[in-house]
C-alpha cells in the first residue's frame, strides 16, 4: 500500500465506523502500541473533519498481557497505557496495524478490561494478513492482503517511521519464487 492507498482506506474505514454506530456519540478510539496509536489518531481526525466533533484516543500497551513474551525470549519496552476518558458503557474502537494469529487482540481485550467494561469493542485493522490462531476477526479492515506464514508485513508510518508504506517481506530463500 502506498500513502494515498493508506489514506483512502483510513477514510473508508472512518466512515463506516460512523455509519455503523451513527455518529459519535459514546465512541473512544485506542490505538495498540506501536503504530496502530498513530493510526488512530488519524481516524479520529478523519472522523473530526466529517462530523466536525472529536472522538477521544486512547492508547494501550498490551506487553504485559502477551502470552508469547516467554517462548520468544523476548523484552518488550512498557509504554503508558492511557484512556482519556472511562471506558464503562462507551464503543471502544480498538485499533491496529496487522492482524496476524489474533494473539495480540487478545491481549489487548485482556488489558482494556482493566480500565472498565466498554458496552462494545470492535477492532479497525489496517492489513488482516490471514493465518488466525484465535477466533478473533476485524469488524473494519483497510486491506486484506493473502501471506504464507513465512512472509512478514511491514506497516510504516510517518510518526514512527518517517514514511507511509506497507510492504510485504519475503524470507531471503523465498525471493525470487514464482508462486
Amino acid at each position: 500500500m502506498t500513502a494515498a492507498d493508506m489514506g483512502r482506506a483510513l477514510r473508508r474505514i472512518a466512515h463506516e465506523i460512523l455509519e455503523r454506530n451513527k455518529g459519535v456519540e459514546g465512541l473512544v478510539l485506542v490505538g495498540m502500541y506501536t503504530r496502530g496509536v498513530p493510526l488512530a489518531f488519524r481516524l479520529a481526525q478523519a472522523i473530526k473533519e466529517f462530523e466536525g466533533q472529536e472522538v477521544p484516543v486512547g492508547s494501550l500497551d498490551i506487553g504485559p498481557y502477551r502470552d508469547d513474551i516467554p517462548s520468544r525470549g523476548t523484552t518488550f519496552p512498557l509504554r503508558r497505557s492511557h484512556m482519556p476518558v472511562d471506558i464503562d458503557g462507551r464503543k471502544v474502537i480498538l485499533v491496529d496495524d496487522v492482524l496476524y494469529t489474533g494473539r495480540s487482540i487478545r491481549a489487548a481485550l485482556d488489558a482494556l478490561m482493566d480500565f472498565g467494561r466498554p458496552s462494545k469493542v470492535q477492532l479497525v485493522v489496517l492489513v488482516d494478513r490471514g493465518h488466525r490462531e484465535l477466533p478473533i476477526r476485524p469488524d473494519y479492515v483497510g486491506r486484506n492482503i493473502p501471506t504464507s506464514r513465512w512472509e512478514e508485513v511491514h506497516v510504516r508510518l510517518v510518526e514512527v517511521d518517517g514514511r507511509d508504506e506497507v510492504v510485504i517481506v519475503r524470507p531471503p530463500e523465498e525471493e525470487g519464487d514464482e508462486e
